[in-house]
């Protein structure tokens, strides 16, 4: 697979240096290394150019994407995968409550990353899973990952990223915020709480529907803590509805009661071409927004 990045008007007569437009392009440090030591190096109209060589209006810079060394997760073919969105650069996939992102000490397959290798090898392509963002297994929603090594740290800079949270008791209706630090629970690996040792952590959010004596509410998690809605809102004496960590009953639903429901995040303009992609320069990005509606167990909370 070949990138293609046209050199604009904009570099002048005396052209620019190919690191320079490389760092223009957004390429990141480890991908140079690896074009340049694995991928067969850059060419400028089809011919090799150097890092500290100059390149010109009307020349088209490429590259071919390096193959990937890691071998990724065992594919299983089994495993439940709904794909939201998919581009040349970003998947989108709409993971089920109950399954792990990726394999763990204590889920060593059956996971979404499982699942993502067995689809990526039936189309053809690289199994190796690039999550941009994870979610815990009991959380539903959606899992933003990369499809080659120069997306990765690219859709990384960008993501905002919504949650529906049904927290215990009836908050009052419209817009709040959490702003308290976020650390570890004693020595907990996994808990996590309110404490002035902790990080900075900033959780905005609307309360959408109160029934029932819970709150339906759309969270934006400003700062991306551990937990940190979950931990927010049991701060307040309002925990997640199922959330048995932080002291949520189960009464109503076998989980906590979290789903992320909407992720938008920015991909570069351009066109496929074959074997590849073609992109506009100067780099111009554009807003993706995927949507997940709220699920079966969360909804049926308010009826």
């Amino acid at each position: 697979m070949r990138l293609y990045f046209p050199v604009p008007a904009s570099a002048g007569p005396a052209g620019l240096l190919l690191r320079g437009f490389l760092r223009e392009c957004r390429l990141s440090t480890d991908l140079l290394r690896a074009v340049k030591f694995h991928g067969g190096g850059f060419m400028a109209d089809g011919r090799p150019v150097l890092a500290n060589q100059r390149v010109f209006p009307g020349q088209v810079v490429s590259f071919a994407l390096p193959g990937d060394e890691a071998a990724g997760c065992a594919p299983e073919p089994g495993i439940p995968l709904q794909v939201a969105y998919q581009d040349f650069f970003a998947a989108v996939l709409d993971k089920p409550a109950g399954l792990a992102v990726h394999p763990t000490l204590n889920y060593p397959g059956g996971t979404l990353a499982n699942g993502y290798a067995a689809w990526r090898l039936a189309e053809g392509r690289s199994p190796v899973f690039r999550p941009v963002n994870r979610i815990d297994k009991d959380t539903s929603g959606l899992v933003l990952t990369a499809q080659h090594a120069y997306a990765a740290p690219l859709l990384a800079q960008h993501v905002q990223k919504l949650y529906y949270a049904v927290a215990e008791g009836e908050l009052p209706l419209g817009p709040g915020v959490i702003d308290v630090p976020i650390g570890r629970r004693g020595d907990s690996i996994i808990g996590r709480c309110v404490t002035p040792q902790g990080k900075p952590s900033r959780t905005e959010y609307t309360i959408l529907k109160v029934q029932h004596g819970l709150s339906l509410a759309a969270c934006v998690p400003v700062t991306g803590r551990t937990h940190q809605i979950r931990v927010h809102f049991a701060s307040i004496g309002c925990p997640l509805a199922g959330d048995e960590l932080y002291g949520g009953r189960r009464d109503r639903i076998g989980r906590q009661a979290l789903h992320c429901g909407r992720q938008r995040f920015y991909v570069p303009a351009g066109r496929a071409v074959a074997g590849g992609f073609c992109f506009e320069t100067p780099l111009r990005l554009c807003p993706v927004t995927v949507e997940s509606p709220l699920p079966a167990d969360m909804a049926a909370l308010f009826s």
